[in-house]
């Protein structure tokens, strides 16, 4: 068996985590850091009826094998992970987790440049909750706009952000 690990760009000035591909049998880890990750988000909105939250295994297991995923792992530890797939031209970046204890440390960053990376698309787009400050600057740091706002009823928005990634 070939190993997982993979060499990013992105990746070269941390050389405590490596960044490898995720496959459905990662499935596991990738739920309880997902789970972990998602409980900030959770008490940002006052509740914990989010699909990150709510998601079951086989429901991650799938999204494993049906798009593209990215770990960061430090000392084997699974730290960070990044689902994502290309539409078109578009680079469609899923899910971000990144370990409580890991967060503010360039995690978040460090996949999303090795996703943009592994990318022939043109343009990349995400989104998050207009609750969710922390990630709107995270991402407009990493050169994402504001593309669009959809209201949520319930007095939040969904955030629609844009990058460009190729002319």
């Amino acid at each position: 068996m070939a190993p997982k690990v993979a060499q990013v760009n992105a990746s070269d000035s941390r050389p405590d985590i490596s960044i490898e591909k995720l496959e459905d049998t990662d499935a596991g880890e990738v739920l309880t850091l997902q789970r972990a990750a998602f409980v900030s988000e959770a008490q940002i909105y006052g509740s914990a009826d989010m699909p990150p939250l709510t998601q079951t295994l086989e429901q991650v297991r799938a999204e494993l094998r049906e798009s593209d995923a990215l770990g960061a792992r430090r000392d084997g530890r699974l730290v960070g992970a990044i689902r994502y797939r290309v539409d078109g031209a578009t680079l469609l970046v899923g899910r971000i987790s990144v370990a409580p204890d890991q967060q503010g440390e360039g995690l978040g960053r460090l996949l999303l440049e090795s996703a943009e990376q592994r990318s022939e698309a043109r343009e990349a787009e995400l989104f998050t909750g207009s609750l969710s400050e922390a990630n709107i600057r995270l991402y407009e740091s990493c050169g994402y706009a504001v593309s669009e706002r959809v209201p949520e009823g319930d007095g939040t928005e969904q955030v629609f952000m844009r990058k460009s990634l190729r002319t």
